[in-house]
């Protein structure tokens, strides 16, 4: 077996983005840039209010000083006419300042009759003006690529003058439990032999959060001839295809072998983590396929250790993106470490993270409770209340 950083450091080396294509912007939230985006123009395009006032030179402000008001300028309107001394024009936000003016005085430090203005009050030290290209320029490098298009980003995007950006394209993927046991939930009370397939589920709803497009969701029995048909299906419609269940060495295990026709090509086999020593990971046909343990705790573990990875990096995007491990106090007690690197459930408490109940591999009803996974290296001591101990979101 390798380590689990091991494993990551193979994925990493392996893996490479997918093509990339163009998309609306309406359809770029939570998609990756391929390329940088450059802004079209300037922001703001010329000098504008900040505030909703007067527009005025600087040399004419002084408190009881009394300006004509020569025009308004609003957002979008016509430009107003150039400023003369002892002149001013009302202003709105975001509005241009006309030519000669330099600041804005608020519109509540003002009093205005008929085509006069006063300024009545102390108007403070601001300007209330945005210069011309004080946001950017045209040509600034806006965002980088390999930048998740997120609610911040998409705002960027738009505001640089892009109605689409050139982005990796979202890894379909495909997902197959395997088992006899399993029945489609809603229907496994009906069978004292079968349990609901549970786990197909959480890791669609997993991968549909880090940009991957689920096309499509297949069971299959502890038959191999009926899974390499299967097999066949998934790769022919996905850039990933994950496989719950059979990952172990029994009788019944057919994970690897149901795609033995298409030249599986193991990256790595297993991994010394638990829960989850089985997992592993391969190409085929062209195709990621990645092994999860059918035990529900131990396939969404690693499924946010290898499977995010994974999308992350076909997207363009750093693995470190997403396993970004943060130093935080456990509130609770944790045994020493066996021989393997162990990954402990946890919610979040008032005094750090607190690990739940029942750390069993095919726990579930604690599994809905636990946010964060703490990390422990092989043949660490146990760990003690209020002890820093690194974690990571699940």
């Amino acid at each position: 077996m390798i380590t689990f950083d091991e494993a990551l450091a193979l994925l990493a080396g392996a893996v490479q983005p997918l093509a990339a294509e163009e998309v609306a912007l309406v359809d770029a939230d939570g998609r990756v840039l391929a390329e940088p985006v450059h802004a079209a123009l300037d922001a703001p395009r010329r000098a504008v209010s900040a505030m909703d006032g007067y527009a005025l030179r600087d040399v004419d402000a002084a408190i009881g000083a009394r300006l004509r008001v020569i025009g308004q300028s609003f957002a979008g309107g016509e430009l107003p006419p150039p400023l003369g001394a002892s002149e001013c024009v009302r202003i709105f936000t975001g509005a241009a300042l006309p030519v000669g003016a330099d600041r804005v005085v608020m519109q509540e430090n003002c009093t205005a009759e008929a085509d006069l203005m006063t300024i009545a009050r102390e108007y403070g030290p601001g300007w209330h003006v945005r210069a011309a290209g004080s946001d950017f320029h045209a040509g600034d490098v806006l965002l980088e690529a390999g930048r998740l298009l997120d609610p911040g980003a998409i705002v960027t995007l738009a505001g640089a003058d892009r109605g689409s950006a050139l982005v990796y394209r979202a890894p379909a993927m495909a997902i197959i439990a395997t088992g006899d046991e399993l029945a489609p939930p809603g229907t496994a009370r009906g069978n004292p032999l079968a349990i609901p397939e549970s786990v197909s589920f959480g890791v669609a709803a997993l991968a549909r959060q880090h940009g991957a497009r689920i096309a499509a969701r297949l069971t299959g029995g502890d038959d191999l001839g009926g899974l390499k048909a299967l097999a066949g299906q998934a790769l022919d419609r996905a850039d990933v295809v994950v496989v719950t269940g059979g990952a172990s060495v029994g009788e019944r295990d057919f994970a690897k072998a149901m795609f033995g026709d298409h030249g599986l090509d193991l990256l790595f086999p297993k991994v010394a983590i638990r829960p989850g020593k089985p997992v592993w990971l391969g190409r085929t046909a062209g195709r990621w396929v990645l092994g999860l343990p059918g035990n529900p705790t131990s396939a969404m573990v690693t499924a946010r250790l290898f499977l995010v990875p994974l999308l992350t990096a076909l997207q363009g995007r750093a693995i470190g993106e997403v396993l970004d491990w943060e130093a935080r106090p456990s509130s609770g007690a944790l045994p020493a470490t066996g021989d393997r690197m162990t990954f402990w459930r946890a919610r979040a408490a008032s005094v750090g993270l607190e690990p739940v109940s029942n750390q069993d591999s095919g726990a579930q009803a604690t599994l809905a409770a636990a946010r964060w996974l703490i990390r422990t290296e092989p043949g660490e001591p146990p760990v003690r209340p209020g002890q820093i101990v690194q974690a990571l979101r699940l």
